[in-house]
């Protein structure tokens, strides 16, 4: 089974993470700033500005790896942090990969646009899978395309180009990831006792 790092080394987050307990920065300030970096990378692909886009993007999603540390280091970790941190993930991936619909759209590239369809919806599913596996108290962090490799991917196209490949990478990935989640919550609810996590 693949698993992703999670995380960013605490060696990249403990001095960052300092620096924003001096300044007064909270979680959830991070949190909020990521969605306000999607947004405006949203608007910047949209606009045609790929490689500036690509950029914000990466520079917001960095946000993300800092709110649980700092969470964490100024006591202040809380369940609907956890909820709160998880919605906005989706809503910054989905702005973003809206932002690249739209320019597919504008531009009639029918292919492209119903490659990101695919990818947005091979994302949630993705998600929900280990949001649903969750519920039945299965811990499951497992999967090639995590959020944090889909941005990175996605970014690299976006920067680099050779989008078009990209796109079918993503789609076709996420799908994969959304069955190999399936099958291990399967695998992990078989052999769990009856009630049991």
């Amino acid at each position: 089974m693949f698993t992703m790092p999670r995380a960013l080394p605490h060696q990249v987050t403990t001095p960052v993470v300092s620096v924003l307990v001096r300044l007064g920065v909270t979680p959830n300030m991070l949190t909020v700033a990521q969605l306000a970096g999607g947004i405006v990378a949203a608007v910047i692909i949209a606009s045609g500005e790929l490689v500036w886009g690509g950029v914000v993007l990466f520079a917001a999603a960095l946000l993300d790896g800092f709110d649980g540390s700092l969470a964490r280091s100024t006591g202040r970790v809380t369940r609907f942090g956890g909820v709160f941190d998880s919605t906005i993930d989706r809503l910054f991936e989905g702005a973003v990969l809206g932002g690249l619909l739209y320019y597919y759209l504008e531009r009639g590239e029918k292919e492209e646009s119903m490659l990101v369809f695919a990818t947005a919806v091979g994302s949630l599913c993705v998600s929900y899978v280990r949001a649903r596996a969750e519920v039945e108290h299965v811990q499951l962090y497992d999967g090639l395309f995590t959020r944090a490799v889909r941005i990175v991917v996605l970014t690299a196209g976006l920067v680099f180009g050779g989008l078009r490949i990209v796109l079918w990478v993503l789609a076709s990935m996420t799908l994969v990831t959304t069955l190999h989640r399936l099958f291990v919550t399967w695998q992990r609810l078989r052999d769990s006792k009856p009630g049991g996590a």
